[in-house]
């Protein structure tokens, strides 16, 4: 229902008040009547709002705020009735922790920030918590809002010394066990607003609250980095950084609270701008469940105790122009005790729906002059205005459901939800036990798909919640098109290539440009006449055109271009010295500079391992492929119930790995979705079944994203966490999880995978702690050569610091059935002179750090792995005795492939094989003898 509330008057009709001055606000035009009556009249109609109309309606006062708030009260009274609760204006009654009032920023208004020797401690102690949430549930509460200052050890020797002596490695490793704490004792629901996160940090607190949050506050980077500002000296506030907790958290699928801080120097556009940046966020990854529209409030002992207050009509302004940006579906708040009680009516009629949360045991510790409101005023102001007021959860009945709620948090809020998702009338908190979900891993659903997908394929095109897991299909596909690097095919024309791609290589290595690497727009655009051909359906290349002549198959280069030449004799003298404009012009090379690229990649290749074709016997156990990520060219997840979701038992993996090694095997490779029932502990478990059903298996198992799940589930650091996993048996861990590193690829590539920097961090800790890896690049899909260089140069700064990695993988992309190529983002996969620099690349770039270059006979085919071995390439992986991921997405070239059909794809090269182990060691002659008997011969039976 729309709301009667009158809008106070205090102006002419059509008059615009321009905001309140003070030292820090910029003097602002008010917008002309003719602008704010445009504005007014397409907010009336439901019009789209740009950022210029949104500040013009910032700025409307008396009748034209009226109007403004009757549109606005339209599109707040359209989303509620929506959900089904016409009418309900909701409130989340909680309990206010300051767990503690220290912090690393300045930021110029705050008193909630202070300093130790006006603290009795640094923290409050787990019994103090437990105590404010034990009142807390007695008198009804359902949440308990942790707030804190950012990582006050960074700043406050008495804060790391607290910690310390309590045995916690930080703020938010203490902030993660009281949490735990209040579940198990009191049943109340944390909220937690610890501030900046990295992404690592993010999924750690995952698991123990349903919900998190933290303010934007602003987008207007000049109050952070000018002297006078109100973030300035405040290194948290820069709204880059507090966008990529927001960003983050959505990869995470954590329901999240954010908002802006109206009052703090910004000027109508910057307030406007933010209200679409949190608009943006919102669309891409649905994790914000509600939007804090606040009032700035001057407060005494604080530098900006001198500046206005926000008024009550610029605050409903603001709230009515955020409730038409963010639309129908998007909770929108204000504190109301921010304001006086009267006001509270005008922002019901400007579109909010929210109260937020509102204690009736605890002050609010960052305004402590503004007691909160008594819930029966509350009750009755709302009701005056038209409105129902219902208590509701932390977390909003929109994000009740997987991915959003880890399942060690289910059971907490299911004992006090409702029917609707809200409190349900009558909750009271209860202490529940915070545990894995029972279970663990069992067989379900379709567990011979490792076979199946070769004799009857996928029963399903897509996973079922295709049109929503993903995000946003509409606005990547805008900036990718924008990029020119997907499902155009060509790379030429983007940000990131052509003469953009030396200061994308220069930036991902972390240098400056140079005039050398400048000279990128040689590199011929793939997808042109000159690119050496176009993709054709299966990804193959139709044409192919040369750039210079030779004399005969692998004569000398009689015709190219300079730049050509001159890298590649730099790549003959020095391949490990090329510059990145070197490397960029070889990964362009067609026709008779591409022979000369791979044929200097294959003396290279011989003079460091030799002439032998290697391949390990190895088998491929998948334990599950649910998975809830969002990576957008993973067609192998699955949702729980979907018709292709399957998930094996201990007993089946383990049965599967005694197979293996009873035809000779002496590998497994294990990896799996990251299924939400899944234990923290269940990696270890997997990893001494295996042990225990075939003690003498290399077990190569889970990748980096497996690992930071783990981390994230179990609490331990990356390190414990390894540690652990080679206790339990993990011999070396697959270098997947990889794709490109670089994360505005990445963050195209998937919505919630690891970060490039998370990548990094699992590989060189595992093999600090003695865990090798392989390396892996996935190419052909958004991404461009400078990636390639980039992702290249990364992999051998690792392996020069630590020695750890044991091959190169190239892995082209498999498109068919990939739900970014069917959303039409991508491209269809790499073309053949693609394929053949990528190898060839590998090979020179990687020269001297990493001597094995592998290529995927399952992504390649025997005809593509016959060519990549005369560029630089050595080794053809394993048997697999059964591969599932990349024939979910479309692979035409089997499952499964015998010796004798490897030693074949070698023979067809004209080069010896030889069996070697995980490590490229000798393998003992039982193990040969073993891999070459009937019963291995019967097992490794390729499937067509």
């Amino acid at each position: 229902m729309t709301s009667t509330a009158a809008v106070p008057d205090g102006s002419r009709p059509g008059q615009a008040v321009a905001p309140e001055q003070g030292s820090r606000h910029r003097q602002e035009p008010p917008p002309s009547a003719a602008a704010m009556r445009r504005a007014l009249r397409r907010a009336r109609d439901g019009v789209t709002l740009d950022v210029t109309e949104a500040a013009i309606l910032l700025a409307a006062r008396g009748e034209d705020l009226a109007d403004l708030c009757a549109s606005a009260a339209r599109v707040r009274d359209a989303g509620l009735a929506s959900l089904g609760r016409p009418g309900v204006v909701t409130y989340s009654p909680k309990v206010f922790i300051p767990l503690t009032r220290l912090c690393r920023d300045r930021c110029h208004y705050c008193t909630f920030a202070t300093v130790p020797h006006r603290l009795p401690a640094p923290y409050l102690t787990v019994d103090e918590v437990l105590d404010i949430a034990r009142a807390g549930a007695a008198a009804g509460c359902a949440e308990a809002l942790f707030t804190l200052g950012d990582r006050p050890e960074d700043r406050w020797p008495a804060a790391r010394e607290w910690l310390d002596a309590h045995g916690y490695d930080s703020t938010l490793g203490y902030l993660r066990a009281v949490a735990i704490a209040v579940l198990e004792e009191t049943g109340l629901l944390p909220h937690l607003n610890p501030g900046v996160l990295s992404w690592s940090e993010l999924a750690r607190l995952k698991p123990v609250a349903p919900s998190m949050g933290m303010m934007l506050e602003t987008t207007a980077t000049r109050l952070w980095s000018t002297p006078g500002g109100a973030h300035y000296g405040s290194p948290d506030k820069e709204p880059t950084v507090r966008l990529r907790v927001l960003a983050d958290a959505g990869r995470l699928s954590i329901p999240f609270t954010t908002g802006l801080l109206l009052g703090i120097g910004e000027t109508a556009v910057e307030r406007a701008e933010t209200i679409f940046a949190l608009r943006g966020l919102a669309r891409e990854y649905g994790s914000v469940q509600e939007v804090i529209v606040q009032n700035f409030r001057a407060k005494d002992d604080t530098a900006m105790r001198g500046e206005p207050d926000v008024g009550a009509e610029e605050l409903a302004a603001a709230v009515a122009v955020t409730r038409l940006v963010l639309g129908p579906r998007m909770r929108v708040q204000a504190p109301p005790n921010l304001v006086d009680t009267a006001e509270c009516a005008l922002l019901l009629s400007a579109g909010l729906d929210d109260w937020g949360g509102v204690s009736p045991v605890t002050p609010d510790h960052v305004n402590p002059e503004r007691p909160w409101p008594d819930l029966d005023v509350l009750r009755e102001v709302t009701a005056a205005a038209g409105f129902t007021l219902r208590p509701r959860l932390t977390v909003h009945p929109t994000h009740l459901d997987e991915p959003w709620i880890d399942p060690r948090l289910s059971g907490h809020v299911a004992a006090l939800a409702g029917p609707d998702g809200l409190l349900a009338e009558g909750a009271r908190a209860a202490g529940l036990p915070w545990q894995e979900p029972d279970g663990g891993l069992g067989n379900s659903g379709r567990t011979d798909l490792h076979t199946a997908v070769d004799t009857e394929g996928r029963h399903s095109a897509t996973r079922s919640d295709f049109d929503s897991v993903y995000g946003d299909w509409a606005g990547l596909r805008e900036q990718v098109r924008a990029a020119g690097t997907g499902v155009d095919g060509i790379y030429g024309t983007g940000t990131r290539a052509g003469a953009g791609a030396a200061e994308a290589v220069a930036s991902a290595a972390g240098e400056e440009t140079t005039e050398d690497t400048a000279r990128v727009s040689t590199v011929v655009p793939v997808g042109t006449a000159a690119g050496g051909g176009v993709p054709s359906e299966d990804g193959s290349e139709e044409t192919t055109a040369t750039t210079g002549t030779t004399d005969g198959a692998r004569g000398a280069i009689t015709r190219a271009e300079p730049e050509v030449l001159a890298a590649l004799r730099r790549a003959s003298t020095d391949p490990a010295g090329l510059t990145d404009a070197e490397a960029l012009t070889l990964f362009g090379a067609t026709g008779a500079a591409l022979e000369e690229l791979c044929g200097l990649a294959d003396a290279l290749r011989a003079q460091t391992v030799g002439d032998d074709v290697t391949y390990v016997v190895n088998r491929n156990i998948n334990f599950t492929n649910v998975c809830y990520t969002g990576c957008r060219f993973c067609a192998f997840a699955q949702r729980r119930a979907d018709a292709d979701a399957y998930t094996l038992s201990l007993d089946e993996v383990g049965s599967r790995a005694r197979d293996a090694w009873s035809v000779g095997a002496t590998e497994v490779c294990v990896q799996g979705g990251i299924h939400p029932d899944l234990p923290g502990t269940a990696y270890f478990e997997l990893a001494r079944e295996i042990k225990k059903q075939a003690p003498g298996l290399h077990l190569h198992a889970f990748s980096p994203m497996e690992v930071a799940n783990g981390v994230a589930r179990t609490g331990l650091s990356t390190l414990e966490w390894l540690t652990a996993a080679r206790e339990a048996g993990v011999d070396t861990i697959p270098g997947t999880a990889a794709e490109i590193l670089d994360d505005e690829v990445r963050w195209v590539l998937t919505k919630g995978k690891l970060p490039t920097a998370a990548w990094a961090e699992v590989v060189t800790t595992a093999h600090r702690v003695g865990l090798r890896s392989s390396a892996t690049m996935m190419y052909g899909h958004v991404d461009t050569p400078a990636h390639w260089v980039a992702h290249l140069r990364l992999l051998r700064r690792i392996q020069e610091e630590t020695g750890g990695f044991t091959e190169f993988v190239a892995l082209p992309f498999v498109h068919h059935s990939s739900p970014i190529y069917l959303a039409g983002v991508a491209r269809p996969g790499p073309t053949v002179q693609e394929n053949r620099a990528v190898h060839a690349m590998a090979r020179i770039l990687l020269h001297g750090a990493i001597d094995n270059i592998q290529c995927s006979w399952v992504k390649l085919g025997t005809e593509g792995c016959v060519q990549v071995l005369a560029g630089g390439v050595n080794d053809l992986g394993g048997t697999l005795m059964e591969e599932t991921i990349s024939r979910m997405a479309g692979s035409q070239h089997g499952s499964r492939r015998s010796i004798a059909e490897l030693e074949e794809v070698a023979q067809a090269a004209g080069r010896p094989a030889r069996q070697r182990t995980t490590t490229y060691g000798v393998v003992s002659a039982e193990r040969l003898g073993t891999a070459r008997g009937d019963a291995a011969r019967t097992m490794l039976t390729v499937v067509t």
